[in-house]
């Protein structure tokens, strides 16, 4: 079984902290990509985070879809699945804030996806990951990208360690 992974970019670290970016990869390899326009009380935003992912302020404003249709459309996409991520522990807040400002409920799971691998497999996790990053040659650093990264390191280290 492959998993849908979900990886979420953020306006920065910490407890003012939001969600910039969502992406997720299912397991037929569909990309769902959306950029968060920041509700208007979501003021944090730290210039190292945006160093990293390369998405402004300014272009989530001008581009940005409102909080309350991506939730609409993650729920309407991924309504009783499991969602898995590398960031448990972050992207369960953001995604918390994002449905908090919409007053909706998460009708999706997300695990980690450390939860589907053996203690074996773990010791693959980095060194695949890095290969599988030379072998997509992907540069930029977005979260339907992250995803995408981390649904094939899964694959290759499920492969890798089959009997």
């Amino acid at each position: 079984m492959i998993p849908a992974v979900i990886d979420i970019e953020a306006s920065g670290f910490g407890r003012n902290s939001y969600p910039i970016e969502i992406g997720v990869i299912t397991p037929e390899r569909m990309s769902y990509c959306y950029l968060i326009r920041p509700d208007k009380t979501w003021k944090h935003w730290d210039s190292s985070a945006e160093t990293i992912h390369g998405i402004s302020r300014h272009t989530l404003l001008e581009k940005g879809e409102s909080p309350r249709e991506i939730a609409r459309q993650l729920n309407q996409l991924f309504l009783g699945q499991t969602l898995y991520s590398d960031a448990w522990s972050h992207d369960i807040s953001w995604l918390g804030k994002l449905y908090d400002i919409c007053d909706s409920p998460l009708l999706y799971r997300i695990e980690s996806i450390r939860t589907l691998i053996s203690e074996e497999q773990t010791a693959f996790w980095h060194p695949t990951k890095e290969q599988v990053i030379a072998q997509l040659q992907l540069t930029r650093h977005r979260a339907s990208t992250d995803a995408l990264i981390l649904q094939e390191t899964y694959r290759q280290v499920v492969a890798l360690t089959k009997v």
